[in-house]
């Protein structure tokens, strides 16, 4: 019999140890080497993490909905407890991570999804791992918000003319009592809450990160009537009722920094509660009592979770939880609160808090590969002046310096928006190269970003300013180059979306101080990026970087886009773009690889046809992830 096996196994073709690693067939790599199998048996524990995040509670059996990914996609999926084991209920090949019971009842469950990152929503009744259609299967439609009794659902919709996010609402049980409540002009309308009698509601207006205007909506004449002076740069937030009809918001009027506090309807008047906050008040909800509020501060890119009682005025600081960052709130009908947290050194997982005691109950503990996280390394706060003397700051991890010992390469991984922040959570893969590769990894929050204060976040504002954040970064990498642990003739740089231009804008101007770049859905010519970005979201864009119709404007945009000083780019460049992206379109990626390419330069590009802003599908994720690790072993440790 043994010899019979051995014949048998050596008639077998003989292949290599190690072969190409399959490549997605949604997956374009164009310009770039194939994987080798052995990098995804390297790396296997760091791509098998999982997160779990808070998507809201059962009001009935105290269950908590968390979305989290199993296979290829993000699910939605039920708890029943603490640590009980998460439970499966949709099943669909594209991510479902947005989904509320209606409150009180929880008799129908809706969810959101789109189809291939294209983020033409459409809203859902789930039920028995079936999703019913509620709007139109066309246009872009978001989920707003659930009246307090969970008879109507409130979503914002472009079906009219593929522009405008125009506001309906409807009984989601019966679709046919769909009906539009107000028309619109402009993409970044959405009702924030229904009052308790569900005869008005507030809506919001985010005209930019510095003006969001609130109105009251007569849901039956359609009358909107404004609240405060819209004439005023202010920026509102999270606006909600509180039972007694009281309105709570969070408002930089008067302020830097977004305060929690009530506003007046008919005067607009707005009055901070609470204590004097020094940074921005990020999310709250409201108890359904009305007795407490849940907010969280973010202080320096930290959540400091506090609940604020509304009678006395008295303020009291969540301590359970370790230096992290809170996702948004959802107090549950029995007062418990619900949250998404993450660190450094955890994956996100769900969360809830008692607001009596404190107490603070982790729900689930999300698998990270068989790693130990504790070994994860904490980033380091770095502060530095700008070249016009502005303090900017970002956070550095440093690898193992006796794992590692010498200097280091760096990575600078730049973050999008550009109103967004790069703030110390998980890293999840990109612990590799800080664990296994040595490699450091810096995370700027460049003029513009958010958490700093709106004087800070308009710094970079229009194409006049835009390139005073280009130069944040050359001084995050002058000051980075003179760090001893750091190899200043190995640095390299990455970012997504507007981070994506900062990286080819990097790629241009601080090529002698760069071995690589790595650009992710990346903007490369402001005018044909704000051409074609969808409808919907253009003007909006158009208040952040420039206006492309206005003559001077448009000639600045040009002359600061990346494409258009393609030829000083000397230094390899990996493009990755999404084919179905609605914000910036493919056709960014296309032609500057086209112009690097005609010029002699190197440009490896992976498209994913199934992906939108950003690869979200784990089997694309993951070739993503050896790929870049493949470009940065190529250019940046060799």
């Amino acid at each position: 019999m043994k010899k019979l096996l051995l014949l048998a196994a050596l008639a077998l073709p003989v292949t290599p140890l190690f072969a190409d690693a399959p490549k997605p067939d949604a997956l374009i790599a164009d310009g770039m080497p194939p994987i080798p199998d052995e990098l995804p048996v390297q790396t296997r524990p760091y791509m098998e993490f999982r997160t779990a995040s808070f998507a809201g509670w059962h009001p009935v059996d105290k269950s908590m909905l968390v979305a989290t990914r199993f296979a290829n996609t993000t699910q939605i999926h039920r708890v029943a407890g603490p640590m009980m084991a998460r439970k499966q209920i949709s099943f669909e090949a594209e991510p479902v991570g947005n989904a509320r019971w209606a409150p009180k009842t929880a008799d129908i469950l809706l969810v959101q999804k789109d189809v291939g990152g294209g983020e033409f929503f459409q809203l859902y009744a789930l039920k028995d791992g079936k999703l019913t259609l509620l709007t139109d299967g066309k246009s872009r439609n978001g989920f707003n918000a659930w009246s307090k009794d969970g008879e109507l659902v409130a979503y914002s919709s472009t079906r009219r003319n593929g522009t405008d996010s125009d506001l309906y609402v409807m009984n989601p049980r019966d679709p046919s009592t769909n009906k539009m409540v107000a028309q619109v002009q402009g993409g970044g309308w959405a009702i924030s809450d229904f009052a308790p009698d569900k005869k008005t509601a507030i809506v919001a207006q985010y005209r930019s990160v510095t003006n969001v205007d609130m109105s009251l909506l007569d849901l039956a004449s359609g009358q909107m009537t404004p609240i405060g002076d819209h004439q005023k740069d202010v920026a509102i937030g999270g606006a909600e009722f509180a039972p007694d009809g009281q309105l709570w918001v969070t408002s930089d009027e008067g302020s830097d920094f977004q305060r929690l506090g009530t506003v007046d309807i008919k005067t607009g008047a707005f009055t901070p509660r609470g204590p004097a906050e020094k940074w921005d008040v990020d999310a709250f909800d409201i108890s359904p009592d009305g007795s407490f509020i849940v907010y969280a501060t973010n202080e320096a890119g930290m959540s400091k979770v506090k609940i604020f009682d509304t009678k006395s005025g008295k303020v009291r600081v969540v301590d359970g939880l370790p230096a992290g960052i809170v996702g948004g709130f959802d107090i549950s009908e029995w007062g418990e609160i619900g949250i998404t947290f993450t660190s450094a050194r955890s994956a996100a997982d769900a969360y809830s808090i008692d607001p009596k005691s404190l107490k603070v109950t982790r729900w689930t503990e999300s698998e990270t590969g068989g790693l130990d996280v504790t070994r994860n390394v904490e980033p380091e706060l770095i502060t530095i002046k700008s070249f016009d003397g502005l303090p900017v700051s970002g956070f550095l991890y440093r690898p193992d310096p006796a794992k590692f010992p010498g200097k280091r390469p760096m990575i600078m991984n730049v973050h999008g928006g550009p109103e967004g922040q790069s703030r110390p959570g998980f890293q999840g893969r990109s612990n590799y190269l800080l664990n296994e590769m040595g490699v450091a990894i810096f995370y700027p929050n460049v003029r513009g970003s958010t958490g700093y204060g709106k004087n800070f976040v308009s710094l970079d504002n229009g194409p006049f300013k835009r390139e005073d954040s280009v130069k944040d970064m050359g001084a995050f990498l002058t000051a980075l180059g003179k760090d001893a642990s750091l190899d200043a003739s190995r640095f390299g740089l990455a970012g997504g979306s507007y981070g994506g231009y900062m990286c080819y804008a990097a790629a241009v101007q601080y090529k002698d101080q760069l071995r690589a770049t790595n650009c992710i859905v990346a903007i490369s010519n402001f005018v044909t990026f704000l051409e074609n970005t969808q409808s919907y979201r253009r003007d909006l864009r158009r208040v952040e970087y420039g206006d492309e119709r206005d003559p001077a404007q448009r000639a600045k945009l040009i002359e600061i886009s990346p494409l258009t000083r393609v030829s000083e780019i000397t230094k390899p460049m990996f493009v990755v773009t999404g084919g179905n992206d609605p914000r910036v379109p493919a056709s960014e990626a296309d032609q500057i690889v086209k112009a690097i390419r005609d010029k002699g330069g190197v440009a490896w590009h992976l498209l994913g046809k199934n992906e939108g802003h950003g690869f979200a599908k784990k089997e694309n994720v993951d070739y993503q992830f050896w790929a870049t690790l493949m470009f940065w072993k190529q250019n940046l440790l060799n």
